[in-house]
């Protein structure tokens, strides 16, 4: 082999190594770019999510679901007692698809919050007479609320869901 057939081997080596290179350069960009636009895209999703949790956590909080279901009239101890935990089951099933869109822990803090409410309801509930009305189970949950540190855990939930929504918009 002369020397023009070697230099001619060498520059196609050369230029395929260039071409695989480009190749290789141009695929990672396209995929980091791909992965760009798919967090951008979302980003509203994830807002969206946010914005239906806090409302969640807003309609299960205890003085909420009181208000709402005090409207119902008639109603004993445990029928209000049933009505207010489904309410509460109804609306956490309705925003279940949300935790796909939010972080673990803001996700178990809206559990945690669901899950104390319940158990308020049939503590409280569980301490009245069997002819108790409605509207003194009402009466003791909103007592109750008022007098304990637990009805802070739906402060605590809405500042966590709010400061984690503040973060995404950065």
């Amino acid at each position: 082999m002369d020397n023009v057939m070697i230099s001619l081997l060498i520059s196609v080596f050369a230029l395929l190594v260039s071409f695989y290179a480009f190749y290789l350069v141009n695929e990672k960009n396209k995929k980091k770019s791909v992965a760009e636009s798919d967090a951008y895209n979302s980003r509203p999703l994830q807002l969206q999510a946010y914005e239906r949790l806090v409302m969640l956590a807003d309609r299960i909080a205890i003085h909420n679901l009181v208000s709402r279901a005090s409207q119902q009239q008639g109603l004993d101890a445990r029928q209000m007692r049933m009505l207010l935990l489904d309410s509460i089951k109804q609306e956490f099933e309705y925003n279940t698809t949300q935790q796909i869109y939010v972080s673990p822990m803001a996700w178990e803090a809206v559990k945690n919050l669901k899950d104390q409410n319940m158990l308020i309801i049939n503590q409280v509930g569980t301490t009245l007479p069997p002819e108790a009305s409605g509207m003194d189970l009402n009466k003791r949950l909103l007592e109750f609320m008022m007098s304990s540190k637990k009805a802070t855990l739906h402060e605590v939930v809405l500042e966590a869901l709010n400061f984690e929504a503040r973060k995404l918009m950065r």
